[in-house]
């Protein structure tokens, strides 16, 4: 939520403006004088600033003069009923937002409101925007050729119209980020922020308050008052990337956000009401980590609302080569190399590894090609990619391997097992191991999927 602080020595106008501001939902803290109003600004993040110009001890231009030199973002309204040239041309020298003289129309101050909040809206925005470019390495396209990735984007699909919050679940590097992004992109918030937060990668003492903000003094190099990732995603959706490790001292006051939709920054006792859809991510098994005691168990079902399980990318091969190629080609450009492609052998080598690391290991695996290739290759041939995955075997000892075979055994039977195995493997996955709902997948009976899963040992 939006807060404005209000300095008037009058408490008339000081109530009016409040209320004005509380009939367009927006939380207020109100100031009689210069010296509390800059009080107020030291201890609390606030979205703007309506002041007088005539006030007991230091003026409205004071004021303004002290704000502009530890914020230059923050707008400011300038209200006066002593409106000369002078004091116009000097508020607006020292960056004033706007200059309204007393008395004033109510719906003329609403609409300066208005744009004044919108324009902090927008200088938020971009000055987090601005922070992720640089650390942005995700493609934001989706590849979904494979039946595994297209039922996982049919699941994408059906829950980003929501408010729900979502669960996504698997291995590292699958692309989690990117169904998350999408799940944004497709829903009514797509115009706010995407807000991502690693819970891996930052140490517990310092997670608490990116997600939670804090307050000026609230420990030791806390210089001033800093909004947690909660209230940057206001209206958007918030990511928790790999959720599965939070400390569990954290996770309780994770749940009380989540059931009370409202925040405390660290060193305050102020709750500030939040609005952000909630999308996490995991590559544990949570539920396991539940019956251990590791993850709560009341946390889990208020994240695990709706699950979205995405495969890997050895689960979706049909997936390997638009990647790639589209990998190449994001890299060719920044890397100024032309057009690179991938041969057809290139493209099956790549579509026969295992992928542990899966999308982000065959990202890295592209960019290494791409570096590679002025003056020695504009096209990509398998020779040149199998120095970096020396463990591929070549195809008719790889369907050999997979199915149990001995190389030279030409029998069709192993192999056809081995390929009905995957394929229900694959169907199970997709459904998130619902027999029935996998069954369908299959085009068979559920009689004949239990048959089935007996025969393979699953």
């Amino acid at each position: 939520m939006k807060r404005v602080l209000v300095i008037d020595d009058e408490r008339k106008m000081r109530r009016v403006l409040q209320m004005l501001l509380e009939n367009l939902g927006v939380e207020s803290i109100a100031a009689e004088t210069g010296e509390e109003g800059l009080r107020h600004l030291g201890d609390e993040q606030v979205d703007l600033v309506m002041t007088d110009l005539r006030l007991p001890g230091i003026g409205g231009v004071e004021v303004l003069r002290r704000i502009r030199a530890t914020d230059a973002q923050v707008p400011v309204i300038v209200l006066t009923a002593y409106g000369t040239v002078e004091n116009a041309v000097e508020a607006m020298r020292l960056g004033a937002f706007d200059f309204v003289l007393k008395p004033f129309d109510l719906d003329a101050v609403e609409a300066t409101v208005r744009k004044a909040l919108e324009l902090q809206q927008v200088r938020a925005e971009n000055r987090y925007l601005r922070e992720q470019l640089a650390s942005t390495v995700n493609d934001r396209e989706v590849v979904a050729e494979s039946p595994a990735m297209r039922a996982t984007f049919d699941r994408v699909r059906q829950v980003a119209a929501t408010s729900t919050t979502v669960l996504i679940a698997g291995e590292t590097g699958v692309g989690k980020e990117v169904v998350a992004r999408a799940i944004h992109d497709l829903g009514p918030r797509r115009d706010k922020l995407f807000v991502a937060i690693n819970c891996a990668a930052i140490p517990s003492e310092l997670l608490e308050s990116e997600l939670f903000g804090y307050v000026r003094g609230a420990f030791t190099g806390a210089q001033a008052t800093k909004e947690g990732k909660f209230e940057v995603a206001e209206g958007g959706t918030l990511f928790l990337d790999e959720i599965g490790d939070m400390p569990q001292a954290l996770q309780a006051k994770l749940l009380r956000v989540l059931e009370d939709s409202v925040v405390e920054r660290l060193g305050s006792n102020r709750r500030v009401k939040i609005d952000a859809r909630i999308v996490s991510s995991t590559n544990r098994d949570l539920e396991a980590d539940v019956r251990s005691g590791a993850f709560r168990e009341d946390l889990y079902y208020r994240l695990n609302v709706f699950h979205i399980p995405v495969p890997p990318l050895r689960q979706r091969r049909e997936d390997v080569v638009p990647l790639a190629t589209g990998f190449l080609d994001r890299f060719a450009r920044e890397f100024g190399n032309g057009t690179l492609a991938l041969t057809p052998a290139a493209g099956a080598l790549l579509e026969r590894y295992e992928w542990p690391g899966n999308v982000r290991e065959l990202q890295n695996l592209m960019e290494r090609a791409a570096v590679l290739s002025p003056g020695r290759m504009q096209v990509i041939g398998e020779g040149d990619l199998r120095e970096f995955l020396p463990g591929v075997l070549p195809p008719a000892a790889s369907i050999a391997a997979s199915s149990g075979a001995k190389p030279d055994d030409h029998r069709l039977a192993p192999v056809m097992d081995d390929l009905e195995r995957r394929t229900i493997l694959r169907a199970l996955h997709s459904s998130g191991d619902n027999k029935a709902m996998a069954a369908r997948l299959l085009d068979v009976s559920e009689r004949t999927l239990w048959y089935k899963l007996k025969k393979h040992g699953l």
